[in-house]
């Protein structure tokens, strides 16, 4: 009998200790800088940090990377991975389908747009866009037209205008222009009856010319402004904004009724925005700040504050007795300064 309790106390141990040392399955996604995959090794803020509450726990992972945030908390949910990590928003609705520790990370939202490379002045743009080029050469036909209209009607009635055509063309555009102007030359009035009813006609029409160009510079210059000047959420109506689909920031857009083009994944986003397809990107603020700074950094800039400030956490399946374990884990590393440590080579220190 005795032989047999001590089988049996063997065995229990036996199974505790593979129990303890059984493997963990981690999920995640590609979002530098927090988890991404370097010559087929998984890398990143959150993996590193994974690396230490395992450590920590003394217990061996796999690493799983998933083609989109939907994949990895599916598989959180139904039990097929123990955890995932990556910049997982702790949210009320994701709250209700699976655990989160304590947060690993303080974050928000932001908006990224496109780097103005250009050092030239919206005026000088202004000049430089289509409607305003067509606008200038409509009135430099009139204004040639209108001269020439003039030297029909005064060559053979006053001296300036006395002179074959090929002679004519400039002076003739120069008497248009000064009329349109200055009201035209007091000695060079016209003195034949269409020249004078033209010429009634011509300073009327300047008005309307003078109003057109005044209309188009300013027009011109205050989509220019409005274009290079998005600072806020508030700028983002009626703009051309993208976002992942399903993330935070999508939510976020839809309940502030913003229109967003939806892409399925960061690297789909990002190559989008190098194309110039969107005027504004709203995702999470330390993943667009790395881009920024790195990859992008000849085509974004960043726009304005952190906005909806979140915190990402280690998704575990409901009631997961990993929770409290990596819990007190975060806590010990938080203590010991080895979370300051990692956050500050990758994000720059807390400080």
């Amino acid at each position: 009998m005795l032989y047999r309790y001590l089988i049996l106390f063997v065995w229990f141990i036996c199974g505790a200790m593979s129990a303890a040392a059984q493997t963990i399955t981690v999920a995640t996604v590609e979002r530098m800088p927090f988890s991404f995959q370097e010559e087929g090794a998984a890398d990143g803020f959150s993996i590193e940090l994974w690396d230490l509450i395992a450590k920590d726990l003394d217990r061996p992972f796999d690493v799983t990377y998933y083609d989109s945030f939907a994949e990895m908390l599916s598989a959180v949910e139904s039990g097929a991975a123990d955890a995932a990590i990556a910049n997982i928003s702790i949210t009320a609705a994701r709250e209700q389908r699976m655990d989160f520790t304590h947060p690993i990370f303080e974050s928000g939202l932001q908006i990224m747009v496109p780097k103005n490379g250009s050092e030239i002045s919206p005026l000088w743009k202004a000049f430089a866009s289509t409607d305003l080029l067509i606008a200038i050469c409509l009135a430099f036909a009139m204004l040639f037209g209108g001269g020439m209209l003039m030297w029909v009607f005064e060559r053979k009635a006053q001296p300036y205008f006395d002179r074959p055509a090929n002679e004519a063309m400039f002076p003739s555009f120069w008497w248009a222009l000064n009329l349109v102007v200055n009201g035209g030359f007091e000695e060079r009035v016209p003195r034949s009856f269409f020249g004078r009813i033209f010429a009634v006609l011509l300073v009327l029409s300047s008005l309307f010319i003078v109003s057109v160009f005044v209309a188009r510079i300013t027009a011109a210059m205050t989509v220019e402004a409005i274009n290079e000047n998005i600072t806020s959420v508030n700028d983002l109506y009626g703009r051309d904004v993208a976002t992942i689909e399903g993330s935070t920031a999508a939510n976020f857009l839809s309940n502030r009724d913003i229109d967003y083009v939806g892409a399925n994944d960061l690297n789909e986003l990002n190559t989008r925005f190098e194309a110039l397809d969107f005027d504004a990107v709203v995702f999470d603020a330390p993943v667009l700040a790395f881009y920024a700074r790195t990859t992008g950094k000849e085509h974004a800039d960043l726009a304005g504050p952190i906005f909806l400030r979140e915190n990402y956490g280690i998704a575990v399946p409901s009631n997961s007795p990993l929770k409290e374990p990596i819990n007190q884990s975060l806590l010990k590393l938080r203590e010991n300064g080895e979370y300051d440590r990692l956050h500050a080579k990758w994000f720059g220190s807390l400080n």
